[in-house]
């Protein structure tokens, strides 16, 4: 069975020294410092899970949108990349439109190319609807939302908690094993309060799309952030939020950080003009924007380089290596993002400047 060695191993108990990881069927057989239990097939300088997207509406052109050829694209682009697993994000649309959606997916998350879907909308507030169709938007009304968790393999929901029945959603989606973030929101504190007390447990793109945080209002990012049971997601593009901001809300909250991309079609794909749902998207010098306006329109990151620029802007190597495996897993409930007997064998190469040099998918190279 072939070994993985490291200058530097990122394994549950922490980063490591000279590490190896040996894989055989498709998940990791064994891990450890030192001498290996016999002489490695590849030596590199750091070895990390496989990096864990849970929030990407597309890359490569496509969107998860398109369906299952669409969704192919996306995952081959990202897997590029060093992201081994990823839920597809489905932006705001029609009832009908996202559960057909929900079920052209669930085939690819049954042969375990996908690990489940997002549903970022229709649920969400029009005074901060961001690229999302303020004409579809509405209120969470229970047989809807009961509709499309039916529709197939929905694992995260983003609702905005002040719409009508928000808080009743809230609590139905979470005692029903779906996990809940407040996001796309105008709530205030107290209200962002009542939907962490209802189940919701994350917060969607921390800062984007909500009410900004002033030091006599700060709205809900101040609840979400210092909930201690509440993950935050985080773009770190040097876009969507200052990187220093990301490096203080990575190094307060620790244990609850994660790396998100909320890519659209032009991730690993270039410049030039997209659609994003029904809206058009111009791409200038790496950022999407609606077309003719300044509102932010998904990114073009990919986990990689979110990983490098938290780096570079202070925070520490394995936390952030961290906020892009463990914790995006542990936030959604997969059993993922670790280097541990019995784990898949998913991991990320990298070099000294974190770039990234080969990735391994479920013990195959890729």
């Amino acid at each position: 069975m072939p070994v993985i060695a490291a200058r530097r191993l990122l394994l549950p108990d922490g980063l490591v020294e000279d590490g190896w990881a040996q894989v055989g069927d498709g998940r990791v057989v064994a891990v450890g410092t030192g001498r290996p239990p016999e002489p490695p097939s590849d030596l590199f300088d750091l070895v990390s899970p496989g990096f864990v997207d849970v929030h990407s509406h597309g890359g490569g052109g496509a969107h998860f949108a398109d369906g299952a050829e669409g969704a192919r694209t996306v995952l081959a682009t990202h897997l590029a990349q060093g992201t081994t697993t990823m839920l597809a994000s489905l932006a705001t649309a029609s009832l009908d439109d996202l559960a057909a959606g929900v079920r052209r997916l669930a085939p690819l998350v049954e042969a375990g190319e996908l690990a489940g879907v997002h549903l970022e909308g229709p649920w969400l507030a029009p005074e901060h609807n961001g690229a999302h169709e303020a004409s579809l938007l509405r209120d969470p009304a229970p047989g809807d939302v009961q509709r499309l968790i039916s529709a197939g393999p929905v694992r995260l929901v983003t609702i905005a908690p002040e719409r009508l029945g928000g808080l009743e959603a809230i609590a139905w989606l979470a005692g029903h094993g779906v996990v809940v973030a407040v996001g796309h929101t105008a709530a205030d504190e107290a209200c962002a309060q009542a939907a962490i007390a209802a189940g919701a447990s994350g917060a969607t793109h921390l800062f984007n799309a909500m009410p900004e945080l002033l030091h006599r209002t700060p709205g809900p990012a101040l609840a979400l952030w210092r909930a201690p049971d509440v993950w935050v997601e985080l773009i770190c593009d040097g876009v969507h939020v200052a990187t220093g901001l990301v490096a203080h809300v990575m190094t307060t909250k620790p244990d609850r950080c994660v790396l998100v991309t909320d890519a659209m079609a032009a991730a690993g794909a270039g410049d030039g003009d997209y659609r994003l749902g029904n809206l058009g998207v111009e791409v200038r010098d790496g950022v999407a924007r609606l077309a003719g306006q300044p509102t932010i329109a998904g990114s073009t990151l990919t986990l990689g380089r979110a990983v490098r620029t938290a780096v570079g802007a202070g925070v520490p190597l394995e936390l952030a290596l961290r906020a892009a495996t463990s914790h995006p897993a542990d936030y959604v409930g997969l059993s993922v993002g670790r280097l541990a007997p019995g784990c898949f064998a998913d991991l990320v190469a990298l070099d000294g400047d974190l770039e990234v040099v080969r990735v391994m998918r479920r013990g195959a190279w890729r």
